[in-house]
Order: C-alpha cells, then sequence, then structure tokens
C-alpha cells in the first residue's frame, strides 16, 4: 500500500469518501471501469465495449491522486486488487479476461440490456 493510499484509508472520513465515491460511480453508469491507462488487461475490456459499441465510464487509477486508495478500497469490495475491475448494472464482473471471455461466448450483449 502506497503512502498516500495508507494515509487516506486510515483516516475514516476519507476512506468513506472513496467508498461512497466507489458507490456512487457504478450506480451512476451501465458500464464502469477501473482501469490504469499502461494496463494491457484493461485496454483489451475497453476493446471489448467498443467492439459492441457500448459507451463505458472509465476512472484511469494510475491518472488520479486518490487511485491508489480507490483500489485498495476496490480490494475490500470485490475481493481482488488486480485491475480492471469492470461493474456492469452495479456488479462487478471481473477483469479484462472475463470480460473478453464473456464477450466470445455471447454473455455479455445480454447483460448491457438489462
Amino acid at each position: 500500500m502506497g503512502s498516500r493510499s495508507g494515509k487516506i484509508l486510515s483516516n475514516p472520513v476519507m476512506a468513506a469518501e472513496i467508498q461512497q465515491f466507489i458507490k456512487s460511480a457504478v450506480a451512476q453508469d451501465k458500464v464502469v471501469v477501473f482501469s490504469k491507462s499502461y494496463c494491457p488487461y484493461c485496454t483489451l475490456a475497453k476493446n471489448v465495449f467498443s467492439k459492441v459499441n457500448q459507451p463505458i465510464q472509465v476512472y484511469e487509477l494510475d491518472q488520479r491522486e486518490d487511485g491508489d486508495a480507490i483500489q485498495d478500497t476496490l480490494y475490500q469490495i470485490t475481493g481482488f486488487r488486480t485491475v480492471p475491475q469492470v461493474f456492469i448494472n452495479g456488479n462487478c464482473v471481473g477483469g479484462g479476461s472475463d470480460v473478453d471471455k464473456l464477450y466470445k461466448t455471447g454473455k455479455l450483449e445480454p447483460l448491457l440490456i438489462g
């Protein structure tokens, strides 16, 4: 855990704000991707949604001051630290490989309709 992230998460008010940010973000948009701009699995996930013409909301954690804290809080919520973390209709569906598999097996588009 980075020093900035540790300071944020050790402050209960800031930790609650990060949790609220995540909850609001995933409730606000049909598809939300917590990503890092240099990550090939993040690019894979974003490209899959592009193939099906699905608009997505992307949060590039490496370009945000609170990115480490968001990633740590996502770990508390989802149980994994890796990126991307993809949410569809408020539910975490996994990462880049998971989204690619959903797409290739025809299971992604029905999730987007709901």
